[in-house]
C-alpha cells in the first residue's frame, strides 16, 4: 500500500505484537497503576504510536469493561469507537476527518515532548443512535525505562458545551421577546387611553426591567466562562454615576425611597468600560434601595484619589462581620435560595474585567458603604473577546 493510502493524516505505524506486551509491561507496578487509578479523569498512555499500553479504571467504567487487556494496542478513536477511527485506512489518527481533533494534535505535541491541553469532539453510533461527546485532554510527555510515551487525560465537558450552546439560544431568543415587549409597550404608552395609560406605564417599566435583568444575567456567564471583552474609552466617572442615578430613580426598588447623588470632586476622567461600569454600579444601587425601608435614603457619589477613583453607594442599613464574610461569594445571598449572584457579579467584573476591587464598610452608627476602586487607566485585555451587547 502507497503511503498517501496508508493515512491521510497521522503516522499509520504500530509497533510489532512483542513490542507492544513489553511496553504493556512497564505499566503493571502497582504503585503507578494505583496512582493512574487515583486521578478523577479518564487516563491513557500511550506509546509513539499512539497506542493504549495502558488505562485507568476510569476508562474501564466508562466502557463497562472489567480489564484493560483487549484495549491495548489500540489508539483512543478506536477504544472509544469515534465515526472517524472507521473511515481512516489505518485507523485512528489516519482519517481526513482526523486532522482538525484536538487529542490528536495534543498526543502528537506530547509525543515531540510538550505537555499540551486541547479539546476533542467525538461522534459515534452506538446500537443505531447517534451520540456525541466532547472532552477537554491534556496529553504529558513521561520517559519509563528508556522508552518515551504520552499520558492522555481526558475529561467529559459534553454537558458544559450542552449547557453554553442551550444559554446562548436562551439568552438570545428570550431577550429578543422581552426587547419586543419592550418597543411595543413605549409605543403604546402615548396611544392609548388616559385611563390604562398609568398602567401601559407599568407594563413598559416592568418590559424594561426584565431586559436589564436577561442583559445582566447573560454579562455574568461570559464573565465566569472568561468570554466577556473589555471595550475601553475615556468616561467621566460623575456622568456614569448621575446615568445610573436617573435609571434607578424609576426602578420599582425606589418606589417611596430618595435616590441622591453626592457631590463628586477632583479629577474624574478614567479609561474604563463604561458598560461594565455602569452595571457594577447599578446593582449596587439596586442593592442599596432594595435594603432600605419605606422612607430610606440612599446616596451616591465618586472622587479622585491618587490613582484613579473611588466611587461610594451608602444606606443606612447594618451589615453583620459574619454577612460580611460571606456577601462576595458565589451564591450566596440573605435574600432566599438561588439570588447569591448579584454581589459576586459585582466582585467579578470589578476585579477581572475593571481592574479594580470592591470593599464594605459597615456600623450600627454610620450604615453601610459599598466602595468600588478603580484605577485611572485599564490595560486593555488582549483576549479578542467581545462583549455580549449591553446596551
Amino acid at each position: 500500500m502507497s503511503a498517501c493510502h496508508e493515512t491521510y493524516c497521522a503516522p499509520p505505524e504500530r509497533v510489532t505484537p512483542d513490542e507492544l506486551q513489553r511496553q504493556v509491561a512497564l505499566f503493571r507496578s502497582i504503585p503507578l497503576t494505583e496512582l493512574l487509578d487515583a486521578v478523577g479523569e479518564v487516563v491513557l498512555v500511550l506509546n509513539t504510536c499512539r497506542q493504549v499500553v495502558h488505562a485507568n479504571r476510569n476508562l474501564l467504567s466508562l466502557l463497562g469493561l472489567q480489564e484493560a487487556a483487549h484495549l491495548f494496542g489500540q489508539r483512543p478513536g478506536e477504544v472509544l469507537q469515534c465515526e472517524h477511527a472507521c473511515e481512516g485506512p489505518n485507523g485512528c489518527g489516519t482519517a481526513e476527518g482526523c486532522r482538525p481533533c484536538g487529542a490528536l494534535q495534543s498526543i502528537l505535541a506530547g509525543i515531540g515532548g510538550e505537555r499540551v491541553e486541547g479539546e476533542c469532539r467525538i461522534t459515534r453510533t452506538l446500537q443505531g443512535r447517534l451520540s456525541a461527546c466532547d472532552f477537554k485532554v491534556c496529553a504529558t510527555p513521561m520517559t519509563r525505562e528508556g522508552d518515551h510515551f504520552v499520558i492522555l487525560s481526558m475529561s467529559d465537558i459534553s454537558h458544559e458545551k450542552r449547557r453554553s450552546a442551550l444559554e446562548r439560544i436562551f439568552f438570545h431568543d428570550l431577550l429578543n421577546m422581552a426587547g419586543g415587549l419592550r418597543s411595543i409597550s413605549g409605543l403604546l404608552v402615548e396611544d392609548v387611553p388616559l385611563d390604562v395609560r398609568a398602567d401601559m406605564l407599568l407594563v413598559h417599566r416592568y418590559a424594561t426591567a426584565l431586559v436589564e435583568e436577561i442583559l445582566a444575567q447573560r454579562v455574568l456567564v461570559a464573565a465566569e466562562n472568561d468570554e466577556l471583552g473589555v471595550e475601553l474609552r475615556d468616561v467621566q466617572a460623575r456622568e456614569v454615576l448621575r446615568d445610573v442615578i436617573e435609571l434607578y430613580r424609576t426602578h420599582e426598588a425606589c418606589i417611596d425611597k430618595r435616590l441622591v447623588m453626592e457631590p463628586c470632586g477632583g479629577h474624574l476622567l478614567i479609561s474604563t468600560d463604561r458598560v461594565l461600569l455602569a452595571r457594577v454600579l447599578g446593582n449596587l444601587v439596586k442593592n442599596a434601595l432594595e435594603a432600605s425601608p419605606r422612607g430610606g435614603v440612599v446616596t451616591a457619589g465618586c472622587e479622585a484619589t491618587s490613582s484613579g477613583v473611588t466611587f461610594r453607594v451608602h444606606n443606612a442599613g447594618f451589615i453583620s462581620p459574619e454577612v460580611r464574610a460571606q456577601m462576595f461569594q458565589r451564591s450566596f445571598s440573605t435574600k432566599g435560595q438561588g439570588r447569591g449572584l448579584g454581589m459576586y457579579g459585582v466582585r467579578l467584573l470589578t476585579g477581572n474585567y475593571l481592574g479594580g476591587r470592591v470593599e464594605c464598610l459597615s456600623s450600627r452608627d454610620s450604615g453601610t458603604t459599598l466602595l468600588v476602586i478603580l484605577p485611572r487607566y485599564l490595560k486593555h485585555r488582549q483576549d479578542g473577546k467581545e462583549r455580549p451587547d449591553a446596551d
